[in-house]
């Protein structure tokens, strides 16, 4: 019987997306090459990635285009009006993760509203730069995650729905007060991040899973990768100190990019006697 291997790629900013670009080549050049995963589930950054690596794309590009000198652009950043917005949907919210989800993307709809976050044609244009496909790969191996602004409910994506590559990722990675929420089916959604940094149980049903979350939290209702597949046979990858080091303050600095995507992957080599283990078994 054919085990049937899982890869987590999580949420973690323009800086999360290099690292684990990184962390994917260098572990390929030591041959673990996870990009066969059988099912992927990305959330935020981590749809940017899963959408590359299933549509084709090669990591020595990825790599290549993740050291290059970035592009100047206006930056962004999670700042202390963005933090009290989350702070206090979670109070709010009391525990329930779908009212926590609700109440942050109502907020992030607000400040969409008023004029105060870039607009959604400049936000599908930066997720178009990202993907050189932007057709979803035929396998339906990709499930992107985003969350209802209305309900606060998990909503996933792989193709099959009619949405669109570049409509998916854009809301997975709408992070709430600093992204506008994506409009789909009449209804505005944001990051998956704001029902989980990896939404790992997701593929709770596999043989094996490798996680890789350069953000990933237990706060309030949310649970950690490791938390949500329990039992399933699994490796959770965090950035080691030398990545966090690289990464900086700001995940949503693009001059953090080339820095974040060398430290992933000579963070590989680290990773790679554990992560080949499970992979191979």
């Amino acid at each position: 019987m054919t085990l049937r291997r899982g890869l987590v790629l999580g949420g973690g900013g323009i800086t999360g997306i290099a690292w684990e670009t990184g962390l994917l080549y260098g572990l390929q050049e030591l041959g673990v090459d996870v990009t066969t995963a059988d099912a992927v589930v990305g959330t935020s950054a981590g749809s940017v990635v899963g959408a590359q690596i299933t549509t084709g794309v090669t990591l020595e590009d990825l790599f290549a285009y993740q050291v290059s000198t970035p592009r100047p652009a206006p930056l962004a950043t999670i700042g202390p009006r963005v933090l009290a917005g989350f702070a206090w949907s979670l109070a709010r919210a009391r525990g329930d993760l779908e009212t926590f989800g609700r109440l942050v993307g109502q907020w992030s709809v607000r400040r969409a509203e008023a004029g105060r976050l870039p607009t959604l044609e400049e936000r599908f244009e930066a997720i178009r730069e990202r993907l050189p496909v932007q057709e979803w790969a035929d396998d339906r191996r990709l499930q992107v995650t985003a969350v209802d602004a209305t309900s606060g409910a998990l909503r996933t994506f792989d193709g099959s729905d009619g949405v669109s590559l570049v409509e998916a990722v854009a809301a997975s990675c709408a992070v709430p007060g600093v992204y506008p929420p994506v409009p789909i089916d009449g209804r505005p959604f944001i990051d998956g991040g704001a029902r989980s940094g990896s939404n790992a149980d997701l593929l709770a049903d596999c043989d094996r899973v490798l996680a890789f979350t350069p953000v990933d939290r237990a706060i309030g209702p949310m649970r950690t990768a490791g938390q949500l597949l329990g039992s399933v046979p699994h490796l959770v990858v965090a950035p080691d100190a030398d990545s966090v080091a690289a990464i900086g303050r700001n995940v949503l600095d693009p001059a953090q990019r080339p820095a974040s995507a060398r430290a992933g992957r000579s963070q590989a080599a680290k990773v790679a006697p554990l992560a080949g283990e499970i992979w191979h078994s």
